[in-house]
């Protein structure tokens, strides 16, 4: 039987951990036309819900506190319930969606899409954001873009961790960047979600991906499929060492999720040697944890030819791509851990802590839900 009420984390506003707030008492939403009620059972944590949280989305230099609105009117509204990449079991169904779907074990395709395009996604907005989201005890999404996944080797929390989130912005980075089979393409970021994404992307299609991350993460890394790691810690002589691991081969293309001072590296690892190139240098930018401000020469942009693509989110097509993939199970989940969702908090502090060392994805567990779906992946040394 459905509750009335339910268990959620809510966002209250812009600002620090006390702007999430767990309540018990948010009523539990009804599904429309096209709609399925989800029971969420796991739904993995994203860098984006803390970016959205702080308002670290200017599109201007002098934006304050804000989210990104590139539709021209603000979708977030406060409170909201974030929660990009929901696992869980269709508990009931709206008009035009057959009975027969409850029960089902789904992942959750996390676009809000802006039009009915099935190869471009120009307005990014997503559950979580532009509508209410999987840190809660059950969420209404778009039947049409709940994704049945029965496979029993994947755990929900682990199903969660393969989350739209970040391989679909993995493998659109990819894509727009046309990456093709034995390119070389250096992955910054390589311990995250979308940076762990990369790494197992860029062998299916081929390619051979280059980490950038701590050194103590190399044995886990490579164990992915990084063909090697570069030390991200000194920049001084970063080009000559990414160059090292290549046997002194340009880099063919970056996928950028670090921005800041890293940028001008990155664009020097491939516009060595253009005489051996066979293709333009190209980086795709999909994050900005080290600055959202690079100084670049743009003489170096167009007199090397270099392209740039900006990232955000995917497109539906892409989508059904690693739902396809999932399903033949030729992706491997990252799960650093599991959190209660009444210690989101403690979950927060934990995801921005690098003296942590943990590498993929952090996964919220309704507290309902948590002696089935989570503890046995709880983070080790903590209290949850």
């Amino acid at each position: 039987m459905i509750p009335r009420t339910m268990a959620a984390m809510c966002l209250m506003g812009h600002g620090g951990l006390d702007q999430l707030i767990y309540r018990e008492d948010v009523p539990v939403p009804q599904p429309g036309r096209d709609e399925v009620l989800v029971q969420v059972t796991a739904t993995a944590k994203n860098n984006t819900d803390r970016k959205v949280r702080e308002g670290l989305y200017p599109v201007n230099p002098t934006d304050q506190a804000t989210s990104f609105q590139m539709s021209g009117s603000a979708t977030l509204k406060f409170p909201r319930i974030q929660g990009a990449d929901v696992v869980g079991r269709v508990a009931a169904v709206g008009v035009g969606v057959p009975d027969t779907r409850i029960g089902e074990r789904g992942l959750l395709d996390f676009n809000l899409y802006a039009s009915e395009s099935d190869q471009i996604n120009l307005v990014p907005d997503y559950y979580g954001h532009g509508a209410d989201g999987g840190y809660a005890e059950y969420v209404v999404v778009k039947s049409s873009q709940f994704y049945c996944i029965d496979n029993p080797e994947l755990a929900d929390a682990e199903l969660a961790a393969l989350g739209m989130c970040s391989y679909q912005t993995a493998l659109h980075m990819l894509n727009v960047a046309q990456v093709k089979a034995g390119e070389r393409i250096l992955v910054s970021g390589a311990s995250g979600g979308v940076g762990t994404a990369l790494i197992q992307l860029c062998r299916l299609l081929g390619a051979i991906p280059y980490a950038v991350s701590q050194q103590n993460k190399t044995a886990a890394l490579i164990a992915l499929g990084a063909e090697a790691v570069v030390d991200r810690g000194d920049l001084t002589d970063f080009v000559k060492r990414t160059l090292a691991v290549t046997g002194g081969a340009p880099i063919d293309a970056v996928m950028d999720l670090v921005g800041g001072d890293m940028t001008d590296l990155f664009i020097d690892t491939m516009i060595q040697n253009m005489r051996v190139r066979t293709t333009y240098p190209r980086i795709s930018i999909a994050g900005a944890s080290g600055g959202n401000f690079s100084r670049i020469m743009w003489t170096r942009i167009y007199l090397y030819q270099v392209q740039l693509f900006g990232v955000s989110h995917g497109t539906p097509q892409e989508a059904r791509q690693l739902i396809t993939w999932i399903r033949s199970g030729k992706l491997k989940p990252v799960l650093q851990g599991t959190f209660k969702l009444s210690q989101l908090h403690q979950a927060e502090e934990y995801f921005i802590d690098r003296d942590q060392n943990h590498l993929g994805k952090i996964v919220i567990v309704p507290d309902a839900q948590w002696a089935e779906h989570g503890a046995r992946f709880a983070v080790r040394g903590l209290s949850v």
